[in-house]
């Protein structure tokens, strides 16, 4: 379908990891969802220029259906407007008590403004523009993380003589991609970081792949080796789709401090918490996250709610998060996988592929000498 040479996608907001994936013989897929347009067209030129035409993806959250979707979409400063005074004087409270100071330039903020009529971020509308970039370049393949691509997405995507890939959590839910004209399902299972579903990666794969027939499935969640990679593929996965298992590797741009976590921290060290986007997405366990956990404390917002709220907090805690010991550094945390307790090295993008194809070989051949021996 996309004539690379091993069945390994690999999912990054780092433009590096994509590019050395795809020169590795894999195909990497870049995470645009945080990106302006005019960083993912700089992005875009660079990995192609890198590529040297070897197939790479986009991956975008255009959501059928969204806060305020159906009266036409909220701005950002409807969503701002919407945001409880309980739930931002706990922010507050909660920098104040970790000692978090504030951003350094008084008009910094985060990513997110609510001081404008711009579409709400995790919208149809705010993501349109990275959809027109991303078709403007030449990926091979765009794929919407969360739920099924609205229809004008996959009719775009089609027009344009590219793929179209959707991530599901149960097979339902692959189903309806397909219905949809999905052309790539990645089954993602209970273990992976990000959002993710209640559904375990072993379960998982083989009830989508027995409910969409033809289409072909990647396995995703739990999947950072080799002996991963055969087992996805022995329940019928025709590939893997890998996440968390890049955000450690020497490429990444994941903050120094949150890396330092990730390699020292068991695959206990996670949580499927509400806190940074408002669903339950897995990520690594810090104070932040035992924070948003206690029973006494506001509840999590919906998205795009709790992202905008968060926002700013997220950007002066990655700020100060370099000074040892201090509250910004046990606050700290990113989405990770369960992967993440055996991610205890540091090493290059292209090596975590040439490791995992050589493990994969030796996983078959091991299996292949049971059925022979």
């Amino acid at each position: 379908m996309f004539g690379i040479d091993v069945p390994i996608f690999a999912f990054s907001h780092c433009r590096d990891v994509v590019a050395a994936v795809t020169k590795a013989g894999g195909l990497g897929v870049l995470g645009a969802v945080a990106h302006s347009p005019r960083q993912l067209e700089i992005d875009l030129d660079w990995i192609e220029e890198e590529v040297g035409g070897r197939p790479y993806g986009v991956d975008l959250i255009v959501p059928a259906k969204y806060a305020g979707s159906d009266d036409g979409g909220l701005s950002m400063s409807d969503i701002g407007a919407m945001i409880p005074d309980d739930h931002r004087k706990f922010v507050d409270d909660l920098l104040t008590k970790y000692d978090v100071p504030p951003l350094d330039d008084e008009r910094a903020t985060g990513q997110f403004s609510t001081k404008n009529d711009a579409a709400a971020p995790f919208s149809a509308d705010s993501q349109a523009p990275n959809l027109d970039i991303s078709l403007a370049h030449d990926p091979a393949i765009l794929v919407n993380a969360l739920g099924p691509p609205p229809q004008f997405m996959i009719d775009k995507v089609r027009a344009a003589g590219r793929r179209t890939g959707a991530l599901a959590g149960k097979a339902q839910h692959a189903e309806r991609h397909v219905n949809a004209g999905v052309d790539l399902i990645i089954a993602q299972g209970y273990e992976a970081g990000g959002h993710t579903g209640d559904v375990g990666t072993m379960v998982l794969i083989p009830e989508v792949v027995d409910a969409v027939g033809d289409t072909p499935v990647l396995g995703a969640g739990g999947i950072g080796g080799g002996r991963q990679m055969a087992a996805a593929m022995a329940l019928g996965a025709q590939g893997v789709w890998c996440g968390s298992v890049w955000l450690t590797t020497e490429e990444a741009e994941t903050h120094p401090v949150v890396k330092e976590k990730m390699l020292v921290a068991t695959s206990s060290d996670t949580i499927r918490s509400r806190s940074r986007t408002g669903k339950p997405a897995r990520q690594l366990k810090s104070s932040w996250t035992e924070e948003w956990e206690n029973p006494q404390t506001p509840m999590p917002l919906g998205m795009p709610m709790q992202p905008i709220l968060v926002d700013e907090a997220l950007s002066r805690i990655s700020r100060a998060a370099h000074r040892d010991g201090s509250g910004a550094e046990k606050l700290a945390n990113y989405f990770v996988g369960q992967i993440v307790g055996s991610m205890n090295k540091s090493k290059p993008a292209t090596q975590v592929v040439y490791d995992m194809i050589d493990e994969f070989i030796e996983a078959n051949e091991r299996l292949n000498s049971q059925i022979n021996g």
